[in-house]
């Protein structure tokens, strides 16, 4: 480019630096404010004005505090209405590059109830273990139609690769230039998603550091799947379903957990023998609330390995089920 527009776009940078500042600064100091902490309460137009000087541009009403948790409604033009988003904070006082684990929700889920229990309080409890490096959680809400654009112009899956990277930005959230999550971790439906999400993060030349994914709902038969009414066609599915794209992630770290009498154990099965994922934990369990939040701790352990896309060495030894083996064991089920 000629000289004359260096200036230009140095500028510019500095701009965008500049408001991501700010924007970091407003929102960690509603994360962090002690009046919210006890009363969780909305937070007023005179302290948006105190924290951060401006409104973040895509926030609809004021951001809410509970905990380390804070919530918020964004406008999504790619799925044509207000969605909610969430973000699970690590601790009070996160640090300037916060990598970040996108979450995506299941059927009837949201992103306040990805079905994953007590979400929050898991990834505080593990990244305070020592040598764990802190990230943040951020979930969105999705529909139920399995990340994917529908005919009605509903797209989450462009929601997530187009709008999402600027809410992220704005927030002063994540480590890459492009706003993109560096992680993500999905649940049943959302599992589905998460691959989903990874291929065409691969298609567009940033891959993410690491997938997650519990009981994802990767069905066997279009019979089963057109019940859900989230496809048109048998062809559209097939041309999405991550069984039938076993490597579109290429070599994305997976780790994928499933209960041994989940709905899903097939589909996860299948997957798993074909993909050779880097973490396979099949245990005792099935589609429950109990079972996802067993191994809550296992998958934010594993995408703390992998935050920032480095990936941290550990002993395989201490990776293990409920049965005492290890993760990349595929023959760990037990007699009902």
């Amino acid at each position: 480019m000629p000289s004359s527009d260096n200036t230009d776009s140095t500028e510019q940078g500095d701009e965008s630096h500049r408001h991501a500042v700010l924007g970091r600064r407003r929102y960690l100091a509603i994360a962090g404010s002690a009046v919210l902490a006890a009363t969780g309460f909305a937070v007023t137009a005179l302290e948006e004005f105190r924290f951060g000087h401006q409104r973040l541009s895509a926030t609809i009403g004021a951001p809410q505090r509970i905990g380390m948790t804070v919530r918020e409604q964004v406008y999504s033009a790619a799925r044509g209405r207000t969605v909610n988003l969430v973000t699970h904070l690590p601790d009070r006082d996160p640090p300037e590059q916060l990598p970040v684990a996108l979450v995506l929700h299941g059927l009837n889920g949201r992103a306040a109830a990805t079905g994953l229990p007590e979400l929050g309080d898991q990834l505080r409890a593990q990244v305070s273990k020592p040598g764990q490096q802190p990230f943040a959680l951020v979930a969105v809400d999705g529909g139920n139609h399995y990340w994917h654009e529908q005919p009605d112009g509903d797209d989450p899956l462009a929601m997530l690769l187009d709008e999402l990277p600027g809410w992220l930005r704005e927030r002063g959230l994540g480590l890459r230039e492009d706003g993109m999550p560096e992680m993500c971790l999905g649940t049943s439906m959302g599992g589905f998603g998460a691959l989903l999400y990874g291929r065409r993060r691969v298609e567009r030349g940033s891959p993410l550091g690491a997938i997650a994914v519990v009981a994802p709902a990767l069905l066997t038969s279009w019979r089963e799947m057109r019940k859900r009414e989230a496809f048109r066609s048998r062809r559209e599915w097939a041309s999405l379903d991550p069984l039938r794209h076993p490597r579109a992630t290429g070599t994305t770290p997976l780790g994928v957990w499933c209960g041994d009498r989940d709905r899903f154990i097939e589909g996860a099965r299948r997957f798993i023998t074909t993909v050779e994922p880097e973490v396979a934990d099949i245990r005792p369990g099935g589609h429950t609330g109990p079972y996802f939040s067993s191994v809550v701790p296992d998958t934010l352990a594993f995408l703390g390995r992998h935050c920032g896309g480095q990936t941290v060495e550990t002993d395989p030894s201490s990776v293990t089920d409920s049965l005492g083996t290890t993760s990349r064991s595929l023959e760990r089920e037990s007699p009902d």
